[in-house]
C-alpha cells in the first residue's frame, strides 16, 4: 500500500459529504466492544496470502436486469433503514413519507433545491447528535482507561499501552520520515473498519500525512514494537469522518512499528553517502 492509498482513509483534511450518509454501506457486524484496560495481545498483524483471482462472469448474465425479488428488496429497505439509524434518525423520520418519496423517486419525479435543503438540514443534525452521543461515549471510556496500570496517558489526551517492546536502542521516527506499519482500527463498540490485512500488505507512509494521533503515538514508538493507541475524537476525525466511521468516534488501533526510512537527501545519487560537511567556526567544540 503507498503513501496515497493509506493517507486518504487516514490523512488530513477529509470531506465527507452529509448527503452520502443514507447511500452508504452498513457498518460490518459489531465484534466485542473494547474494555478499559483491555491489553490483551492483538491477533496476528501480518498481511494474508492474496486472493485468487475471481471466475470470469458471463457478459450476458451480468448485463441482464435483476428481476424483482422480495428478500432482496428486503434487504436494500434494511440497509437504508441501518443507515438512517446509524445517522442518528431513527425518530425524525416518517416512515409513510419515506414510502412515498421512494415510489416518486423511483416513477422520475425530479427533487426540487427545497427538496435537497431539507434534507441535507435534517442529515445534518442527525450526524450532529450522533457526533454528540459518540464524543460523551469516548469521554467516559477515555476516563476509566486513565485509571488503568500500564495505560499511559499524554498531555494531548492521547492514551497507549504497549503490548510488546520494540528496539529500545533504535531511534524512534520523526515527523518527516516513511514508516512501514502493520495495523487494525475499531470503534468502541469493536467494530472494525480498517486494517493491513484487508489491504493484503503493511502500510507505508509519511508521517507528517497522517492523523494527529497516528503522528504522536509513532513518534514515541521504536522499530518492532506492538501498542495498543486509543486515539480521542479530536485528535481523530473529530466530526468530519469517512463513511465507515460514525462522527465524534474515538478510535482504538493495534499497531505494529515495522519499519523506519530517513527523507531522501536531495541531490544524492542512489547508493552514495552524501558527503560529510565540514563544520563551521562556530560548530568546532571550544577550550
Amino acid at each position: 500500500m503507498n503513501t496515497v492509498d493509506f493517507a486518504k482513509r487516514h490523512g488530513l483534511g477529509h470531506v465527507t459529504a452529509a448527503a452520502a450518509l443514507c447511500l452508504a454501506p452498513v457498518l460490518a457486524l459489531a465484534q466485542a466492544p473494547i474494555a478499559p484496560g483491555d491489553v490483551s495481545a492483538p491477533t496476528a498483524l501480518t498481511a494474508p496470502a492474496a486472493p485468487t483471482k475471481p471466475a470470469a462472469v458471463d457478459a450476458t448474465a451480468a448485463t441482464a436486469a435483476p428481476a424483482a425479488d422480495e428478500a432482496s428488496s428486503y434487504s436494500v429497505g434494511l440497509t437504508f433503514g441501518s443507515q438512517l439509524r446509524k445517522s442518528g434518525l431513527e425518530q425524525s423520520l416518517s416512515l409513510d413519507a419515506i414510502a412515498r418519496g421512494m415510489k416518486d423517486g423511483l416513477a422520475g419525479k425530479a427533487l426540487t433545491p427545497d427538496d435537497q435543503d431539507r434534507a441535507m438540514q435534517l442529515l445534518r443534525a442527525g450526524r450532529d447528535a450522533v457526533a454528540g452521543r459518540n464524543r460523551v461515549a469516548a469521554s467516559a471510556f477515555l476516563a476509566q482507561n486513565g485509571t488503568v496500570n500500564g495505560v499511559v496517558t499524554t498531555a494531548s489526551g492521547l492514551q497507549y499501552t504497549i503490548v510488546k517492546e520494540g528496539d529500545t536502542k533504535a531511534p524512534s521516527p520523526s515527523l518527516k520520515d516513511r514508516v512501514t506499519v502493520h495495523y487494525r482500527g475499531r470503534l468502541l463498540d469493536g467494530t472494525e473498519f480498517d486494517s493491513s490485512d484487508k489491504h493484503q500488505q503493511a502500510a507505508t507512509f509519511r508521517l507528517d500525512g497522517v492523523l494527529k494521533g497516528w503522528r504522536e503515538a509513532l513518534q514515541l514508538m521504536k522499530p518492532g514494537s506492538q501498542w495498543r493507541v486509543f486515539i480521542p475524537p479530536e485528535l481523530a476525525y473529530g466530526d468530519n469522518t469517512p463513511q465507515s466511521i460514525p462522527p465524534g468516534s474515538m478510535l482504538v488501533f493495534d499497531v505494529e512499528l515495522v519499519r523506519v526510512e530517513p527523507p531522501p537527501v536531495l541531490g544524492a545519487q542512489p547508493g552514495k553517502k552524501p558527503p560529510a560537511s565540514k563544520p563551521t567556526t562556530a560548530q568546532q567544540p571550544t577550550g
